[in-house]
């Protein structure tokens, strides 16, 4: 199991307090129209809206029916209509067409429109080209953060992946200044700021505008330091499978909003189940952060403790019973429906990354991220693509592929494209622009000496041999950054000695003791330096844009070792829980706040539209 806490790890914040916030602003909002309406939620808000006010406080104030924005005519019979959206052009395009239906049925109501977290130009532009700027009213609703445990805290923004990285929108560069503004003003003043990345660079400028218009009272910080990091800084690390329990949960089940849905498989009856996954799940909190190898063991321990616990109750007498009952049996009961639940998702989670081809694929991923017959790598991945074995796999392994070799040398790139566009269909030519122009796979620019000395020792000995000669003269006669950064931070454990995973040695230990995340190692290396001093190298590698600013009051004492970590463009579960393993052994306490929970699938999806 992993690490035992430090005795001098400081207590984390109160965040309940930012819910409240944000409960109160939306009630404030909704009261701004008096009187009975009908509220429209889109989707992908109703999941953070349920954390924060459910139905029973909505009723409260007014709201009669709520609906799901479906972009389609309305069967609302209300007087009074409001619409709690993201600041989406295709959402408010479609309230106009609701107006406009309303005006020519000669129906007349109240619109009020609640954007959130804030509401564009582009919005507003788009309501007086339609012609119903002057029908309805406007607010925003400043939800910027969402904590879905005591660690973790989301903006509820995973457009903001694509529109930064891909589409070079960035628009919601105020939005995170804003969160961190909101961060700030609660829990500041912060003691330093460091950061990587030019998105990371442009939230800090934010912030520092938004916090330089406001005016602090003294108070004592609660937090002390924070990190800022691009998701394009690293890269690798949501590419790799995810091994520990939370993030295996979130890859087989996908983890919403903090919540989970178990099929019938796991619930044992005929319907699904959603539950909640934070610390307040007992089990869940023993072994969220676990290598999945160890989780098994430890939930059979828990099952012969509950059934001892259990056992307690035969020979007591009377009052015994009546106190074990009143006091224990509860929670016993609660204990065992939650321990019962995390072992049918182990069952089931077991049966589908335990076969034959789940192991292949590790074994894959681990000689890319070493830099070992890469040729044979690349014989798995075609054959992956191949045998159909699965579309989003297979796109996973050529950018893990092209980013650990810095970019696919021109003959493999263009046999592996033709191979998948073969496989998966033409349509994906749009997929490996995209993916072209956000970094994730890239052809390399071979040098010409390279190409000479190719056809050459080509002709010498025969074409399996000389693919390994190749890999040999291309890895000399490049520099791959990857390279030169796994070398420089040893993001790549020497494999001399066998990794024990229920005792980890360090960080590893979320990717099978084979792969440091780059991210946590860049935090670790910075937090240990006090700055970048000594990285120099490392940062040039990363493209620069590094910095580290010392607050006017900073945090004392305790205060210190809380770190906020904000990911611009997503953050894992092996991320989070790395950082947690590294909390523990150096007597910090992260808070992780993140645009949104990303994974390899979610990263894919954002570049590949509907296709995944």
């Amino acid at each position: 199991m992993a690490s035992s806490a430090r005795n001098d790890s400081p207590e984390l914040p109160d965040f309940s307090l930012l819910k409240r916030l944000a409960r109160d602003q939306l009630v404030y909002l909704l009261e701004q129209l008096p009187g009975k309406k009908d509220l429209f939620i889109e989707a992908d808000l109703m999941s953070p809206l349920d954390r924060i006010a459910n139905v029973a406080i909505l009723k409260q104030h007014d709201v009669d029916k709520l609906y799901k924005v479906e972009y389609k005519p309305i069967i609302s019979t209300a007087d009074q209509l409001c619409f709690l959206i993201r600041p989406r052009l295709r959402t408010v395009k479609w309230i106009c067409d609701v107006v406009q239906a309303d005006k020519a049925a000669g129906k007349f109501r109240r619109y009020k429109i609640i954007f959130t977290p804030q509401k564009f130009y582009a919005c507003e532009t788009v309501l007086e080209e339609q012609g119903v700027f002057g029908d309805v009213t406007m607010d925003e609703w400043a939800f910027y953060l969402l904590p879905l445990d005591d660690d973790i805290i989301s903006l509820e923004l995973p457009e903001f992946f694509r529109d930064n990285y891909l589409a070079g929108d960035l628009r919601w560069v105020r939005t995170a200044g804003s969160a961190l503004h909101l961060l700030h003003s609660i829990y500041g003043p912060f003691s330093k700021v460091y950061g990587i990345g030019r998105c990371s660079k442009m939230v800090y400028e934010s912030w520092r505008e938004q916090a330089e218009e406001g005016d602090y009272k003294a108070r004592n910080a609660e937090i002390g330091n924070v990190f800022l990091i691009d998701r394009d800084v690293d890269f690798v690390t949501p590419l790799c499978s995810q091994v520990v329990y939370e993030g295996l949960v979130d890859d087989v089940f996908r983890i919403k909003c903090g919540c989970v849905e178990f099929g019938p498989d796991v619930s044992s009856s005929d319907k699904s189940i959603k539950v909640m996954l934070n610390s307040q799940d007992k089990v869940f909190n023993e072994i969220r952060n676990e290598h999945f190898s160890n989780v098994f063991s430890f939930l059979s321990q828990k099952a012969r403790n509950l059934q001892t616990a259990y056992d307690k109750r035969r020979g007591m007498d009377i009052k015994q019973i009546k106190t074990f009952v009143s006091e224990e049996l509860k929670g016993l009961k609660q204990e065992h429906r939650l321990l019962s639940l995390h072992i049918s998702a182990s069952e089931s989670m077991m049966k589908k990354k335990t076969k034959q081809d789940f192991q292949e694929l590790l074994k894959t991923e681990h000689s890319l991220l070493e830099g070992f017959e890469i040729r044979e790598c690349i014989s798995f991945i075609e054959e992956h693509i191949n045998r159909q074995v699965s579309m989003a796999e297979s796109l996973r392994l050529l950018c893990l592929l092209s980013l650990t070799e810095n970019g696919l040398l021109t003959k493999d790139y263009r046999s592996l494209k033709t191979q998948y566009l073969q496989s998966y269909g033409v349509e994906h030519l749009l997929t490996f622009a995209n993916l072209k122009q956000s970094g994730l796979l890239v052809e390399q620019q071979q040098a010409e000496t390279l190409t000479v000395m190719e056809s050459k020792v080509g002709k010498l000995v025969n074409d399996k041999t000389a693919g390994k000669l190749t890999d040999a003269f291309s890895s000399l006669a490049r520099k791959s950054n990857f390279r030169a950064l796994s070398r420089k931070l040893n993001l790549v454990p020497k494999s001399d000695d066998e990794y024990d995973l229920r005792v980890p040695r360090d960080m590893a230990y979320v990717f099978s003791g084979a792969y440091i995340p780059l991210s946590c190692k860049l935090i670790e290396q910075v937090l240990e330096r006090d700055g970048w001093t000594g990285l120099e190298e490392v940062t040039r590698l990363l493209n620069g844009n590094e910095f580290a600013v010392t607050g006017k009051n900073g945090a004392k004492n305790e205060a210190r070792r809380i770190v906020v970590v904000m990911f611009l463009g997503g953050c894992t579960y092996s991320e989070i829980s790395a950082l947690r393993f590294l909390g523990r052994e150096r007597g910090y306490k992260f808070i992780v706040v993140t645009t949104a929970i990303t994974s390899s699938s979610r990263l894919l999806e954002a570049l590949l539209g509907n296709h995944l």
